[in-house]
């Protein structure tokens, strides 16, 4: 189990935060504690934080990678399409009012953005972020499986036949792509295995 506030205070001062900060991190736990949220939890945040102590070593700016998994689903909303462009905003100003360079609110300002998945990460932190953040395609059948539910779970105001069909379409968007993670560590460690889970959850083995 990670402690959460160690890895909140060792990345808040590793941007050159000048300020306390737990009125931020107590903010942030209260966004990830929200009770409409099923996946995008403090669970989550857990795992990813746990998977970046195993490959911090992989960063080129550590404590900007682990300053924007913290952010990253700060705000969560399912009727929105906003999330993370809001969520970066708020981790950009946050870094400034806290002390840390422009060049480094803007640097977190982008990891937070790219997880919207829409384009493949250029910089290497952005890819060791994606790699993170998707981490939970490649995880064992049961935490896959509990993921699945989850997702649901935070969409059940949609009608089931209607989030099955785009859920798909978003599966499979992932299996289609040449490979689901950018860096070497995660391609070789995950990429088997997310494949196999979403083939599986599309219901087609052979896809």
């Amino acid at each position: 189990m990670i402690d959460l506030r160690a890895s909140w205070v060792r990345a808040w001062r590793g941007i050159g935060s000048r300020t306390d900060s737990d009125a931020t991190c107590h903010a942030l736990v209260t966004r990830y504690s929200e009770p409409h949220r099923k996946y995008h939890t403090l669970q989550h945040l857990r795992e990813c934080l746990v998977l970046f102590e195993s490959v911090r070593g992989l960063a080129l700016n550590p404590a900007e990678v682990e300053v924007a998994l913290w952010f990253h689903d700060a705000i969560y909303d399912v009727q929105r399409h906003d999330n993370e462009a809001q969520s970066a905003a708020w981790a950009r100003t946050a870094a400034l009012e806290a002390g840390a360079s422009p060049l480094a609110a803007e640097r977190i300002h982008a990891l937070v953005m790219v997880t919207q998945h829409t384009g493949s990460p250029g910089a290497a932190d952005e890819q060791l972020l994606v790699d993170i953040d998707l981490a939970i395609l490649g995880a064992g059948k049961e935490r896959f499986a509990e993921y699945e539910r989850q997702i649901r779970d935070e969409y059940a105001h949609v009608p089931a036949a209607l989030f099955e069909h785009k859920r798909r379409e978003i599966l499979r968007s992932f299996l289609g792509r040449p490979r689901l993670y950018g860096t070497a560590h995660f391609h070789g460690t995950l990429e088997a295995q997310a494949r196999e889970n979403l083939r599986i959850a599309i219901g087609d083995p052979a896809a």
